[in-house]
């Protein structure tokens, strides 16, 4: 049997050894809440945690967020193994999510919360990671992909 939707496993596994690593080098480098600007006063790298899902919400869910996660990833596993081969902007789109997914959810299980660390202080934005960003640029693609299979309307 031969492995369909390449770009989704790809990106997947790149996203989520993307997401990993950079949390790894924060949890080594910086003491939790430490904060090191790069571009003062609009982007720091600020080591927090959390225990919620994206802005904080559900802070405190850890519990059924991990079991969210897990789902999430199954279920997108499942539909590029079982389903169709999928478009070039689905497989980018699923392959980021669940990339991210796995990312946030390998956190929540084996150390009970999230890394966070990007804080884009310009806007006064939530702390987020790499995984969140994939995920957000993941949904992106999905959008893209939903509207070359719009049908055109030759009314």
């Amino acid at each position: 049997m031969r492995l369909k939707n390449h770009l989704f496993w790809i990106a997947a596994f790149i996203t989520f050894f993307l997401d990993q690593l950079t949390k790894y080098w924060v949890v080594q480098t910086f003491s939790l809440g430490q904060t090191r600007p790069i571009i003062p006063d609009v982007f720091h790298l600020t080591y927090v945690t959390n225990t919620g899902a994206a802005f904080s919400l559900f802070s405190g869910q850890v519990e059924w967020l991990r079991w969210l996660s897990l789902g999430v990833s199954l279920v997108l596993i499942a539909l590029a193994w079982f389903g169709q081969n999928l478009s070039y902007w689905d497989q980018l789109g699923y392959g980021l999510i669940l990339g991210g997914a796995l990312g946030n959810g390998i956190d929540r299980f084996i150390l009970g919360y999230v890394v966070d660390f990007l804080d884009f202080r310009l806007i006064n934005f939530a702390v987020f990671n790499l995984a969140d960003s994939f995920i957000s640029i993941g949904l992106i693609c999905l959008l893209i992909a939903s509207f070359q299979k719009a049908p055109e309307n030759n009314s």
